[in-house]
């Protein structure tokens, strides 16, 4: 079945959108404290529901929307990634809220100053408190950050509307 791109757009937007929103409820619920990584995935998610959203809205630029998520994504997957290494070899890792803070920690300290309540990051990034299936919050969010792209290259090989 091929559905129509604004469509693809909208999907994608509320399923970021709703990715965002379970991390808060599964955070709340299980007593999870959120990680620098955790919020910046978080950013990365909303970021993509709002390329999404403008996919809906402007949909004349298609493909400019379709690459800035499908490189926001990889982003998330690089991320993600990097979460799950440092919760696999914690030892291996400087962890993330020691030293000097990175230009992410800085972005997330930002963001967390003005909406506590969304991005205070309290955790530490090599702490697995929440494991499904065998796989941490980390895992998961790299499969769906992996998810994303895989929409976004397929949007980017759609021919040209007639």
């Amino acid at each position: 079945m091929d559905f129509p791109r604004r469509l693809h757009f909208g999907l994608l937007a509320l399923a970021a959108v709703g990715l965002t929103g379970a991390a808060l409820v599964i955070g709340e619920a299980m007593k999870v404290q959120p990680c620098p990584l955790c919020i910046f995935q978080r950013l990365l998610y909303l970021l993509i529901g709002g390329l999404a959203l403008a996919g809906v809205v402007l949909p004349g630029w298609w493909r400019l929307w379709s690459a800035l998520l499908g490189l926001t994504a990889l982003g998330g997957l690089a991320s993600a990634g990097y979460q799950s290494w440092l919760q696999y070899f914690p030892s291996a890792s400087k962890e993330c809220g020691f030293g000097d803070p990175t230009l992410i920690e800085q972005i997330v300290d930002w963001f967390g100053v003005r909406w506590p309540a969304m991005f205070m990051a309290t955790g530490f990034c090599s702490s697995k408190d929440w494991v499904f299936l065998g796989l941490s919050m980390a895992n998961w969010s790299g499969i769906c950050f992996a998810g994303f792209a895989v929409a976004a290259l397929r949007l980017l090989a759609r021919p040209e509307p007639r």
